[in-house]
């Protein structure tokens, strides 16, 4: 594109430039969620000197400019000269909130060529956040934008200048010869040498096992196993951040208050989720401990005692002490979030499962309808086979072949077999036995009691499920290698059975709950999307058209991670206070990353691999769906294909032969180390795309924009619109079923609400959960979603612009034929007897706790 135009350009023109930056202290999150900023003070700001814009003026930041078309005598393009910044721009629209700008002059002349980056060098002691540069008048070329968006340091902190590319898109081929070696040595300094520990201002990229969950140097309790690195217990990477080790354990890395993770994967940016975010640090530093302490002072009853009492979160509030509501109030994300009135009472939203109706969520229609359209859709599977049959070692576990047999279920087939329900795909089920059941007997030796279980439900004629039966199952008494004892459960509308069927479904749930939140959620989406950024900022330049694809889907991943191994999946965080799985909550998650395939993330794939669906070229995206009212499935297939349409018209644009894409180092590169080292437990699997056509990138590309996406949306957003009633999705169970004859049996027969009650979440856990997922639920004010970008010149490609617009206008339809389909009183799925419209994925949504909207990123 710059070839042959240099010499249009006049010896001694000057180049008028605009920069937009921000200033630290407009974006410091500790601003907004520490007391010091609550009173203005803040902490770390930057001071009387910098905080005024005049700071930026005379000679504190300057910026040089380098050509595109003109190399110097080593190949390299040619460095313009030094200039610096000038005036404030007072008036620009195009300004976001809290962006100031600056003119700025270049001096350019004919025998510099084309500007196609630049160096910048900030000589004051303090960062800011630049966002952008515009070359404007640029001769016979018109404008020129520079997409920044990064912290740019005091220059001594660098071994190499700061660069910034244009906004072009180059395959590393077609890349303009005097620019070669700029973009090979900017990949070459975020790599790192993977040495020392990493410092805020450092910018690389590197990867890491989980070894920073435990805190062993505390005592043995506290010690967690490391994840990644091993066959026993294989993981994703996450980045390294090269911490001390600590004493007691040379392989564990020592935790502190702040976990590094390259700077420009810090929120760098005015947005509500730095306050949402780092709202799981208030809650677990500050919240949890006070609300603690008045729990241990008996200053609340540690139980619910009604299901009346339970609703109460959401009306009336609960009374807690007045110097505790004064220790936390002053934290603005407790206060938005957990409507403290100032005086003594914390009161919750109430959540969409029962706007309508309080009880409704007892239904069996309901608790079938939710593994379909709640917010673990995509556990259900077919039964293939009967009875469901264990594939634990059975050298190790003897026979976990299921106790349910034809009998239990005939009777509510609508006059079919149940071989005759087989074959005609009409029984599934749920199945949480094989991957809790290793770990079952250290779980109940804890204060929580759980069963592993078996759901088999059975589509209707009038395309709803019924559950047919639950079994509870347990360890042998004597050991593993004895087997199992189980129970089997049968649904009842009446009588001490009703309260035993919804006894055993509480148990289901609490194990679904565990599942989603540590696989279905973290695991499958959070945790294996980590090393595709660390790979993508590694190995493909800015200007490379993956890069420019996929880097949206990545905004602030790394850092959502860090806070989550900081305060809710490490030792005594969140998750092991209030989910089941305890302290072996990510170690379960590892077993089951065994199981995880990459090409199995796609939604078709999932849903052929699950049984849910077979191909069919004459059904729409070509699946013929055995549940046809299946919410998550049929308008997640929706959004599927617009990715995938999306992504294949793109790369299409730059690779015109499967050959290109096999000569691309950075490509090669890319995947190479992804799979290789990212994903390195899993390195030596058959099924890892090869990478050598374009249909493998199309692929690669859309399972990773929708596992960032779509697939993050349908199991973050409706956490707290279900689970926000912790009798619809409990999060613990601490008794086991009564037998008959017990205190607990008799307790079941006369009060059978306090009975639940006293086996699930309690009232701290419930008040901690609920504070978490309301956080997790809510969209930020400035969320960028699918289809959307944060600045209209992300590229100067027009073809990829149009193509884009494509894709967001082909969203806008889909989200019309969602709306149309919610108003079909046949699908009873999308509604259910709750009446909550399935709306998770809808594309747009609005701020706040919305029940809809699909992000670009995981970014809470």
């Amino acid at each position: 594109m710059f070839s042959g135009m240099s010499g249009l350009i006049n010896k001694g023109h000057k180049i008028k430039g605009t920069v937009v930056l921000m200033r630290k202290n407009v974006l410091d999150v500790n601003s907004v969620t520490s007391v010091g900023g609550i009173v203005g003070q803040g902490l770390d700001l930057l001071g009387s000197t910098v905080d005024n814009l005049t700071a930026f003026l005379g000679r504190s930041v300057s910026l040089q400019l380098i050509s595109a078309t003109k190399p110097d005598a080593n190949g390299k393009g040619k460095l313009g000269k030094a200039t610096f910044l000038e005036g404030i721009i007072t008036s620009l629209p195009t300004l976001g909130a809290g962006q100031s700008a600056f003119k700025i002059h270049f001096e350019w002349d004919d025998e510099m060529g084309i500007p196609g980056a630049f160096y910048i060098k900030n000589f004051m002691q303090t960062e800011f956040f630049l966002v952008s540069l515009t070359l404007e008048d640029v001769p016979n070329h018109g404008s020129l934008h520079f997409l920044c968006n990064s912290w740019i340091y005091n220059a001594k902190h660098f071994k190499n200048d700061r660069i910034f590319f244009v906004n072009q898109t180059y395959l590393p081929s077609e890349t303009p010869a005097p620019l070669v070696k700029y973009r090979e040595e900017e990949l070459v300094n975020l790599r790192g040498d993977g040495t020392g520990e990493r410092r805020e201002w450092d910018r690389v990229y590197d990867y890491d096992v989980y070894n920073d969950l435990g805190d062993p140097d505390k005592g043995e309790n506290h010690a967690r196993p490391i994840l990644g690195g091993s066959d026993t217990l294989p993981y994703p990477r996450r980045g390294r951040t090269g911490r001390r080790p600590t004493r007691k354990d040379p392989k564990s890395e020592s935790r502190s208050s702040d976990i590094y993770l390259p700077r420009d994967e810090a929120f760098g940016h005015l947005k509500s989720s730095d306050f949402l975010t780092y709202g799981l640090k208030s809650v677990s530093q500050n919240f949890l401990p006070a609300l603690e302490s008045a729990f241990d002072l008996n200053f609340t009853p540690s139980e619910f005692d009604s299901f009346d009492d339970v609703h109460g979160l959401y009306s009336g509030g609960i009374k807690l002490p007045t110097d505790l509501i004064r220790d936390i109030s002053p934290f603005p994300v407790l206060k938005e979030f957990l409507r403290t009135d100032g005086e003594q009472v914390l009161k919750f939203p109430p959540p969409k499962v029962i706007q309508v109706s309080r009880s409704a969520w007892m239904t069996d229609e309901e608790f079938a309808r939710e593994m379909l359209a709640g917010v673990n859709p995509n556990m259900i599977r077919l039964l293939q086979d009967f009875p469901p049959r264990s594939k634990l070692d059975s050298q190790v576990y003897n026979d976990h072949t299921s106790q349910i047999t034809k009998e239990h279920l005939e009777p509510n087939l609508e006059g079919l077999t149940v071989d005759e329900a087989i074959q005609n795909k009409r029984l599934f089920i749920l199945d949480h036995h094989d991957s809790i059941m290793p770990y079952l007997r250290r779980i109940n030796a804890t204060s929580n009691k759980a069963y592993a279980t078996r759901t088999i439900l059975f589509l209707k004629n009038d395309r709803t499920l019924r559950p047919l039966a639950i079994e509870l199952s347990l360890p042998h008494p004597g050991d593993d290698k004895s087997g199992v004892v189980s129970q089997v459960v049968l649904p009842a509308d009446e009588g001490v059975e009703s309260s035993i069927w919804l006894l055993a479904k509480a148990y289901v749930i609490v194990n679904d709950s565990s599942y989603h939140q540590l696989v279905s959620h973290w695991l499958n989406t959070h945790a294996v999307m980590e090393p595709f950024v660390i790979a993508t900022n590694r190995h493909l330049s800015v200007v490379h058209p993956i890069y420019k694809l996929l880097h949206p889907h990545y905004r602030d991943t790394m850092n959502i991670n860090a806070l989550a191994r900081g305060s809710l999946v490490n030792d005594g965080g969140i998750i092991e206070k209030t989910f089941l799985w305890g302290r072996y909550s990510m170690e379960m998650s590892a077993t089951i990353y065994k199981d995880w395939v990459f090409t199995d993330q796609a939604l078709p794939a999932d849903l052929i691999k699950r049984g849910i669906a077979t191909e069919d070229p004459e059904c729409p995206h070509g699946l013929r769906l055995f549940i046809e009212d299946y919410p998550y499935a049929v308008d997640g297939l929706e959004i599927w294909d617009a990715i995938k349409t999306w992504v294949h018209e793109y790369v299409s644009l730059y690779y015109k032969s499967d050959d290109t894409l096999k000569e691309d180092p950075e490509l090669q590169a890319w995947w190479k180390e992804l799979v290789e080292v990212g994903h390195g437990d899993k390195k030596n699997e058959s099924w890892w795309p090869k990478m050598q056509t374009r249909e493998e990138l199309v692929e690669a590309c859309s399972i990773v924009i929708w596992t960032a996406s779509a697939l993050h949306a349908a199991v973050n957003f409706g956490q707290y619109p279900y689970g926000g009633l912790i009798l619809n999705r409990p999060t613990i169970s601490r008794r086991f079923m009564p037998e008959k004859g017990s205190a607990e049996y008799e307790e079941l027969k006369k009060s059978p609400q306090k009975a639940l009650l006293r086996t699930i979440t309690p009232k701290f856990q419930t008040l901690i959960d609920l504070s978490v997922i309301e956080i997790l639920s809510r969209h930020a004010s400035d969320e960028i979603y699918l289809g959307e970008r944060d600045n209209p010149n992300w590229t100067s490609d027009t073809r990829a612009l149009e193509a884009f617009k494509r894709f967001g206008k082909k969203l806008s339809e889909i989200e019309k034929k969602l709306s149309e389909r919610n108003n079909d009183e046949k699908l009873r799925n999308r509604h259910g007897p709750v009446q909550m419209p399935y709306t998770l994925l809808f594309p747009s949504s609005d701020e706040g706790l919305t029940f809809r909207g699909i992000p670009n990123s995981i970014s809470i």
